[in-house]
């Protein structure tokens, strides 16, 4: 069973998606918040494996909720609610450490889906979005008005501890390629990517590629090609 925090700051909304979700068998809601700091309480309380997360709020609002709750219970992730897909907001709930954003569009099914996802380890955002996120609003970023590639030697320490392979990888992670992508431009096999994924995520100390994708901008491996 995967448990479900809704926080959202219209009661409405936390209705229908409770009925939505309560209505799969392998997920149950066992809380709601409607503000961040009413969702740090409850995620200290009742440990969900997932929060679903709205951005725009009174008070503590969604990033920074995000931002607090993944530091203080790294084992539980964020999914948040966003209207755009491309959007500023959405956007810095990523960085803040979310793993990933649903439209309130979405169908019921993509709900479903979407957190069952996230409870898996894996992001419910493709790479290429984020990095369309990034192309936007990267001029934001330390450092991002410089359009050329960082030297070696330039690259921040988080990533030094990379083999050339694992940054090659790094590299077209954050081109938003598929692992099949990735092995047919570096010529290797799939398996071996995964492996290079898997080391390169831990080494970073990132939950998931989208995580790394931001990493790379903003370590200046990647720059903007806004």
């Amino acid at each position: 069973m995967t448990t479900v925090l809704l926080v959202d700051d219209q009661a409405l909304i936390r209705m229908g998606l409770r009925l939505v979700i309560d209505s799969e068998p392998d997920l149950e809601v066992v809380g709601e918040a409607s503000d961040g700091a009413v969702a740090l309480d409850q995620v200290a309380a009742l440990a969900p494996d997932v929060v679903l997360m709205d951005i725009r709020m009174p008070g503590v609002d969604g990033i920074e909720a995000t931002r607090r709750v993944v530091a203080e219970h790294p084992a539980v992730r964020v999914l948040v609610l966003t209207t755009f897909d491309v959007d500023e907001y959405a956007f810095a709930a990523l960085r803040a450490g979310a793993s990933g954003f649903l439209l309130k569009s979405a169908r019921p099914e993509e709900l479903a889906d979407a957190i069952r996802t996230i409870a898996s380890g894996s992001s419910v955002v493709a790479p290429r979005v984020v990095r369309r996120m990034l192309d936007l609003f990267a001029p934001h970023l330390p450092g991002g008005d410089d359009a050329s590639p960082a030297r070696p030697d330039e690259v921040a320490p988080v990533l030094r501890d990379l083999t050339p392979r694992e940054t090659d990888v790094l590299r077209a992670v954050a081109e938003g390629l598929s692992n099949a992508e990735i092995a047919e431009q570096l010529v290797l096999s799939t398996t071996t990517v995964k492996t290079h994924v898997g080391n390169m995520l831990a080494k970073l100390g990132v939950r998931d590629r989208v995580q790394a994708v931001i990493l790379a901008y903003e370590s200046g491996l990647v720059r903007s090609q806004g």
